[in-house]
């Protein structure tokens, strides 16, 4: 691959809803490029991961970043967008506008990325231009404007009208052949070039003038125009095209070359010194020091680590020294490439504005910057959503933890999305993502990558006990064998406390039990409190007063007391009303208007206290909530499926309450047969 300047290369995003078409895109505009040596539809499943498809083309080069368009996989369109410096958005043909589209245009107005929509699968049947051209007017404003009409001939896709050049291009196998406008469509023709004039002339005062004296633009202002247009967002040209039949393709690479900007037309980054909030002016050029963003890591068993970054600014060169301000440290940057798919492509260096990879970093993960040590900065992280959906990870065979463990290591490294944790009291490996398919694919990469095999469950709940009613109980630990005895006994008053810990008293008189073993009654009670009496789970708000017992000046000890005081804690908690909590969560959700009955009434059924609706922008109700932490496991899947897929939501920890009787009664009747199973394997 040869090399460009800054104004030659252009990083084009492809986003839009599941299965538009993205992929097959990529492929037919690496065919046109001579990149691949033949072009067939491939039975695929749906693209789980951001891949990169560098072309050459007319003496450019485009960098297409091909991004997933299924939910679960927002990650992935964060690390492709934040390298981008425009978006290509696909709408299918037959199914139009749907949730994918408006969240890949919000999407790209976060980044304000420049964005052009293409009606892809014309060659479907049923296909209808027209229709998803008013869909996207309706859903995204009047700036949306088509650049070309799709042209059938015996309901075949055989050609485009060429809006800006009111030229016809019929498809000729390989070949572009320029034709007359079809009468049939000339009045849709002239319709369509005024909004597009009445849309050029909104971003130039001058040109409002020649619009509205009636007078023509000139091609080279028509150019200007629409270039400063799609650049501040005002103007969001629409293409049509079949990826598949390689109908149009061309001509849209064309039209990314010609109308989108390059990373010298955009505006510059604004980094930060390390450790402090100045901020430094990232200028994309080839002479300024080296500054990049590593935006994705890929975990290969056989490579090791792959880093993709961007260069923002400089010259990064094979075999040089660079500083990661995110770590702190030097890196060795031994051979670059540019990847293409899985393929690597050796080159000497990158210029400002160009992507490429780095194999075996030793401290660099996403996220980080790679700078030149004279210029240390730190460049805009991107940010990643919270995992919404937390599953227990269960090993299919006895050994496989310590592979297990490693292999989800570095799966984290690879996906900022996902969250291992482990949960200490319920001995359990946890992992988080943002949905059902998510941990579905990380678990078919530790299977594929690392050669271990899993299962998912639902994660325990920590329930807790606690007690309703005070009692005196007595405990007493008493054994006469040959030689020394054990001797302990309390008298312990127990009753509901203030706080989530133990609290502890003693109101001992006349040294009924002598100073020293009073640590031992308390450790006694701190062991028992780990087990309550109902189900196994720990016990909180107790607290626990020695009034009395007594001893033996030979065989009491302070193993004998902590025994005794086991012995009351387990007889006072039964006669003390022992009750099970359960967690509660605060859970606020964000959906459109017209979902919130359904929200609101599926939360009810989540025995859900609703405590407030507060309205948001954009249309948006922000429902609060507590809810119970075992009805919202599968909230993320059942969430996506009320809403399409437009409602969110975020939960944390509020506090325990007492469970209902039939839910406690239930979880004691499972953990008590769970108890029953352990001995019996005993």
């Amino acid at each position: 691959m040869k090399d460009y300047s800054v104004e030659k290369i252009r990083n084009i995003c492809l986003m839009g809803h599941g299965g538009s078409g993205k992929t097959t895109l990529a492929e037919a505009m690496l065919f046109n490029t001579g990149v691949l040596d033949r072009f067939e539809e491939i039975k695929r499943k749906i693209s789980i991961n951001t891949a990169l498809a560098p072309c050459e083309w007319n003496d450019h080069k485009i960098n297409v970043i091909d991004t997933p368009g299924y939910f679960d996989f927002v990650g992935e369109v964060k690390q492709g967008i934040r390298v981008a410096d425009a978006a290509l958005i696909l709408v299918p043909a037959k199914g139009g506008v749907a949730v994918g589209t408006e969240k890949s245009v919000a999407y790209a107005k976060e980044r304000k990325l420049p964005q052009m929509f293409l009606v892809s699968k014309m060659d479907e049947e049923h296909a209808n231009f027209d229709e998803v051209l008013q869909q996207l007017v309706d859903a995204f404003g009047k700036g949306v404007v088509a650049f070309q009409l799709p042209i059938f001939e015996n309901d075949k896709f055989t050609g485009v009208v060429d809006i800006i050049n009111m030229k016809a291009k019929k498809f000729d196998k390989d070949k572009i052949v320029e034709a007359d406008i079809p009468a049939g469509l000339s009045d849709r023709v002239s319709e369509i070039r005024d909004v597009l004039n009445e849309a050029i002339a909104e971003n130039d005062e001058e040109l409002m003038e020649k619009y509205f004296g009636g007078e023509e633009f000139t091609p080279e202002e028509i150019k200007r125009g629409i270039r400063l247009g799609i650049l501040d967002g005002s103007i969001m040209p629409v293409f049509c095209a079949s990826a598949i039949n390689n109908a149009g393709v061309r001509l849209l690479m064309d039209a990314i070359i010609e109308y989108m900007p390059s990373p010298a037309d955009v505006p510059n980054e604004i980094a930060t010194k390390p450790g402090s909030d100045e901020t430094v002016e990232i200028k994309a050029k080839v002479d300024e020091p080296v500054s990049a963003l590593v935006f994705k890591t890929i975990a290969d068993p056989f490579v090791g680590k792959i880093s993709l970054f961007r260069v923002f600014s400089g010259t990064l060169k094979a075999d040089s020294q660079l500083l990661n301000t995110t770590a702190g440290k030097n890196e060795k940057i031994a051979q670059i490439f540019v990847m293409r798919g899985k393929k690597q492509e050796p080159v000497q260096q990158l210029i400002a504005g160009d992507i490429g990879a780095v194999a075996k970093l030793q401290v660099t993960n996403t996220n980080d910057t790679l700078c030149d040590p004279s210029r240390p900065v730190e460049l805009k992280k991107i940010e990643f959503p919270e995992p919404v959906l937390t599953m227990a990870v269960e090993p299919k065979a006895k050994g496989d933890e310590e592979k297990i463990s490693s292999g989800l290591q570095r799966l984290i490294d690879e996906d900022p999305t996902f969250k291992v944790t482990i949960n200490n009291e319920t001995h359990q490996t946890l992992v988080s993502g943002m949905g059902e398919q998510h941990l579905d694919v990380v678990v078919s990469k530790l299977k594929a990558k690392f050669g271990v095999s899993v299962n998912l469950t639902e994660p325990k709940v920590p329930y807790r006990e606690t007690i309703r009613k005070k009692v005196k109980v007595e405990g007493k630990h008493k054994k006469q064998t040959g030689g020394h005895g054990q001797y302990g006994h309390v008298w312990i008053e127990f009753e509901p406390g203030e706080t989530e810990d133990l609290t502890f008293e003693e109101k001992i008189f006349g040294g009924a039990v002598p100073k020293q073993y009073i640590p031992a009654v308390e450790k006694g009670l701190r062991d028992a409190i780990k087990k309550g009496v109902l189900a196994g789970y720990p016990v909180v708000n107790l607290k626990a007063t020695l009034v009395d017992g007594s001893y033996h000046p030979v065989d009491s000890s302070e193993m004998a007391f902590k025994t005794a005081a086991s012995k009351a804690y387990k007889k006072g908690l039964a006669e003390a009303s022992p009750v099970l909590l359960e967690p509660i969560l605060h859970v606020e959700v964000y959906v459109p208007d017209s979902y919130m009955g359904d929200i609101i009434g599926d939360l009810n059924k989540r025995r859900g206290r609703i405590l407030g609706m507060n309205p948001q922008e954009g249309g948006i109700q922000q429902v609060v909530a507590e809810v119970p932490q075992s009805e919202m496991f599968k909230y993320a899947t059942d969430l996506r499926s009320m809403t399409q897929g437009r409602g969110y939501f975020k939960t944390w920890f509020e506090r325990y309450e007492e469970a209902p009787a039939p839910i406690a009664q239930k979880v004691i009747e499972e953990a008590r047969k769970t108890m029953t199973d352990d001995d019996d394997e005993d």
